[in-house]
C-alpha cells in the first residue's frame, strides 16, 4: 500500500531520507501529481523554514506581531492535506480501509476534500467528494484534475446537514464505501495538535532569535471548519499555560456564539455546528467576524488598486503587498481580522506574538473576486481606503464572547443535536470530551500511529 511520511517526519522534513526528500521536492513542481508528494505534506520550506508572514503594522494598525502561517504551498495548495493524509494513513495502518476493496468517502466544503482527492488517489483509492453546489468553482476543478469524483450537494458552506444526509445515503446503498468525516476523525484533530502545534512552538523560537517577541506565542486564533486547525492551541496551550486560543465565525451563522444559523460566504469555516474534535473546553474566546469584511479585505489584495491604495497611502511595502495578495483566501483575511481583535481584546503589546493562518491561497478565489466587482463596481481609490481602514485598522471588540466556564458547557451541549441525534454517538461518549484525558489519550496516539507506520517500512 502506499503511504508517505510519519508525524514526526512532516513535523521535521530534515529527518526524511535525504533522497526521498530531495526526489519529492523536485515533483512538487515537475510532477505535482506523483505519489512522492505525500512527502511535501509539512509547514516547512526545502531551507527547513516555516512558511510564514510577520505582517506589517501598515495593515494591521496594531503594537502587537500578528504572524500569519500559510498553507499554499503543500502539495494541494493548502494545509488540509495534512489532515486528509493523517485521517487515511490511520485508517489504513489500522486495517480499516483497503485501496483494492473500498471506496472513500470525503465530505468536505472544500478544502478538506480537495486534499482527500490528492491523498486518496495518490494511495490508489477510488474517491468521492461530497460538497455544496455553491461552492467556488476553482475547488470543483482542482478535485476533478485530482482524479475523485463530485457529489455535489444543496447550498454553501454552512449546509452541512445536507452533505450528511448524502453520505448516510452513501453508506446504505454500497457495503464498499467508507467515510473519512474530517468533522469526527481524529486523525485530522492529531495532524494539526502534533506538527501545526510543534511547528509553531518552534517558530516562536526562530521569531525570538530575529528579535520578534520574546519567544512565546500569546495567543492563535483560528476560524472553525472541521475544528482541525484550532487544534494546534491544545498543544501551545501545554507549553505556555496563560496562552489565549481564540475561535473565529461568520456573523451570519453564529453558531457558538449565539446558537445562530445562515448562510455566508467565508468558504471553509462556520458549519453550523460544533465538531466532534473540537475541544471546547480550552477555547478562551470566541469571536465573530462579518463575511463581507472578509471579501472586501479579500479584494482589496486581489485587485491592483486596493494594492496600489496599500502602498501609497498606507506605506506597505510593494513585494509585502505581492506576497499577501498570493497568499491569502477568504478565510485568512477572517483570521487576520480575527488576530487584529484578539490583540485589542487582551491589550497585546510589541513584545507579544499572535498567531493565525492562511488555510489556502488566492488562486482558488478568482471566481469570488470576479463575482465581487461585477456586483459592487470597480474598486476606486475612496472605497479602497474605507476598506482598509475599516476592516483592519478599526476592527473593534465587538462580537466577542469571552471562554467561562458555562460558555465552555454551553458549547460542549450543542455537539450533541449533531453527533447523538444524528451521528449516532452515545451520551457517554459525548460526556467522556469533558475530561481532558479524553483528549490527552489521543494526543498520546501520534507515537503509536508513527510506529506502525515505520513497522510497514521495515516489512
Amino acid at each position: 500500500m502506499v503511504t508517505g511520511p510519519s508525524f514526526e517526519e512532516m513535523l521535521h522534513p530534515q529527518t526524511i531520507d535525504p533522497k526521498v526528500r530531495a526526489d519529492a521536492l523536485a515533483a512538487l513542481e515537475s510532477d505535482p501529481l506523483n505519489p512522492l508528494n505525500l512527502y511535501n505534506i509539512t509547514w516547512r520550506d526545502p531551507q527547513n523554514q516555516v512558511y510564514h508572514i510577520v505582517l506589517p503594522r501598515e495593515l494591521t494598525g496594531v503594537d502587537a506581531n500578528i504572524v500569519l502561517i500559510y498553507g499554499m504551498h503543500f502539495p494541494s495548495g493548502s494545509h488540509k492535506v495534512g489532515a486528509a493524509y493523517s485521517v487515511l494513513l490511520e485508517k489504513q495502518l489500522l486495517g480499516e480501509v483497503d485501496p483494492n476493496a473500498h471506496t472513500l468517502v470525503w465530505p468536505s466544503t472544500g478544502n478538506y476534500g480537495i486534499g482527500g482527492a490528492f491523498i486518496g488517489c495518490r494511495m490508489e483509492y477510488d474517491s468521492i467528494v461530497v460538497l455544496p453546489e455553491e461552492m467556488s468553482q476553482e475547488r470543483f476543478d482542482r478535485i476533478t484534475r485530482y482524479g475523485a469524483r463530485i457529489i455535489r450537494t444543496a447550498g454553501s458552506e454552512s449546509n452541512v446537514k445536507e452533505i450528511y444526509d448524502e453520505v448516510k445515503r452513501l453508506r446504505e446503498s454500497d457495503p464498499k464505501i467508507r467515510v473519512l468525516n474530517q468533522f469526527e476523525v481524529m486523525g485530522n484533530y492529531r495532524f494539526h495538535y502534533h506538527v501545526t502545534g510543534n511547528t509553531l512552538v518552534e517558530l516562536a523560537a526562530e521569531l525570538r532569535d530575529e528579535g520578534i517577541g520574546a519567544g512565546m506565542i500569546s495567543a492563535y486564533v483560528s476560524a472553525m471548519g472541521s475544528a482541525g486547525t484550532i487544534a494546534a492551541g491544545d498543544r501551545l496551550k501545554q507549553v505556555w499555560p496563560d496562552h489565549k486560543i481564540v475561535g473565529l465565525e461568520p456573523i451570519q451563522c453564529p453558531t457558538l456564539y449565539n446558537n445562530g444559523y445562515g448562510a455566508h460566504e467565508i468558504q471553509g469555516i462556520g458549519d453550523k455546528h460544533v465538531t466532534w474534535i473540537h475541544n471546547v473546553f480550552n477555547m478562551d474566546a470566541l469571536m465573530a467576524i462579518d463575511d463581507m469584511d472578509a471579501l472586501n479585505g479579500l479584494r482589496i489584495l486581489a485587485e491592483e488598486s486596493g494594492r496600489q491604495v496599500l502602498r501609497e497611502r498606507f506605506g506597505l511595502a510593494e513585494d509585502m503587498a505581492r506576497q499577501l495578495s498570493q497568499a491569502l483566501g477568504i478565510s485568512g483575511i477572517c483570521n487576520i481580522i480575527g488576530a487584529i481583535k484578539t490583540a485589542k481584546f487582551y491589550n497585546l503589546g510589541r513584545q507579544d506574538v499572535v498567531v493565525t493562518v492562511a488555510t489556502d491561497a488566492m488562486e482558488r478565489y478568482g471566481s469570488v473576486m470576479k463575482q465581487l466587482r461585477h456586483q459592487h463596481g470597480p474598486l476606486d481609490e475612496a472605497r479602497a481606503t474605507a476598506i482598509i481602514d475599516g476592516v483592519f485598522h478599526r476592527a473593534g471588540t465587538d462580537w466577542v464572547m469571552e471562554g467561562n466556564r458555562e460558555a465552555r458547557e454551553r458549547w460542549h451541549n450543542l455537539k450533541y443535536y449533531t453527533w447523538v441525534e444524528q451521528q449516532g454517538k452515545t451520551v457517554s461518549e459525548l460526556d467522556a470530551q469533558r475530561d481532558p484525558a479524553w483528549w490527552i489519550d489521543h494526543q498520546e496516539r501520534v507515537a503509536e500511529i508513527d510506529n506502525r507506520l515505520l513497522a510497514q517500512r521495515r516489512q
